[in-house]
């Protein structure tokens, strides 16, 4: 699949034009997506210039690299007389309907295909000890 990974509000918290807090799991989350699932990941963003470099920096520095950032593919180019749209197959974005879900809930969705109802309910019925040992431990498929 090819998913579009918003910035601001899904990777970070909101603090435009500056870089907000980091989203808790967001990152090893996004970087789990890759490498498990083998998905392409591309940065689609309101920012641009120097904004746009910041946030792919704050992504690379944390070892996440997309695939394109802000385009279909990296040889893709821009002008006016061309529309701005993505294609992808699936966008995670705090706007979404309903807003972004926990990342341990995204992450399911994507890895096993589950409604979103069933990751909370899987991530909820799991025992108290497997809970502390940190959200990764309890992604596995039972």
């Amino acid at each position: 699949m090819i998913i579009a990974v918003d910035f601001d509000g899904t990777i970070v918290e909101h603090a435009y034009p500056a870089i907000g807090k980091p989203i808790p799991f967001a990152i090893d989350v996004l970087k789990r997506i890759q490498n498990e699932c083998h998905h392409q990941l591309i940065l689609w963003t309101v920012r641009e210039g120097e904004l746009l470099d910041e946030a792919v920096n704050y992504c690379r520095e944390r070892g996440l690299e997309f695939y394109a950032v802000n385009k279909n593919y990296p040889e893709e180019t821009w002008d006016n007389t061309t529309p701005r749209k993505l294609t992808a197959d699936m966008w995670i974005d705090d706007r979404n309907l309903g807003g972004l879900p926990d990342w341990g809930i995204i992450y399911r969705m994507i890895k096993y295909n589950e409604t979103s109802a069933d990751a909370a309910r899987y991530l909820e019925n799991q025992p108290q000890e497997t809970k502390k040992k940190g959200l990764f431990s309890f992604f596995k498929k039972q």
